[in-house]
């Protein structure tokens, strides 16, 4: 069995070889998108995983993992748009995202090692299907918090929120992957 550490690298490595290859076909059209609208969309992937993990028969053939490494780079761009606000054009090149990217990532890579050596990996005994349902409870508490223009009296804010679904992706990835 890989380390943990080592299995979400060579996961996220593969979320940012999409992401960038994403970049070169469409630039940085991302960069328009409010935060509800790339939480709708980190919304939809979870829906999507929600019901792959329910239904018997599928009409489309994409499976849980394209739609996990969609939440992942969802949520990154998210974590971007928060730092440096909505643009109304692409304003930022493929190297300049990526950087970003590798930013966000590094930041909720190292929450991850923190919260994972307090709870002692507890991750490793849920099912995908508890990790999807707790990416759903965070998107409805970050539309909550959106809402609300953003204020919160005693939880954490929405960039918290969108660290733990990427997170949580991850971990169903590593599970997936098993």
């Amino acid at each position: 069995m890989k380390s943990t550490q080592a299995h979400y690298q060579q996961i996220t490595n593969t979320c940012k070889e999409l992401f960038i290859n994403k970049m070169k076909d469409y630039g940085a059209a991302w960069r328009i998108l409010r935060l509800p609208s790339l939480t709708d969309q980190i919304l939809i992937k979870a829906q999507r995983i929600r019901s792959i993990q329910d239904l018997e028969v599928q009409k489309i053939e994409e499976g849980q993992v394209s739609e996990f490494i969609g939440i992942i780079n969802y949520s990154l761009m998210a974590l971007i748009q928060l730092e440096l606000g909505i643009a109304e054009q692409p304003d930022l090149n493929p190297k300049e995202a990526t950087a970003l990217y590798e930013k966000h990532l590094q930041e909720t890579f190292q929450l991850m090692k923190d919260k994972n050596h307090d709870y002692g990996e507890a991750w490793r005994e849920m099912r995908v299907s508890s990790l999807t349902d707790l990416i759903l409870q965070k998107l409805l508490r970050v539309k909550q918090i959106e809402d609300n223009q953003g204020k919160t009296l005693v939880s954490e804010g929405i960039d918290a929120n969108y660290q733990d679904m990427i997170n949580y992706a991850v971990f169903a990835l590593i599970h997936l992957d098993s």
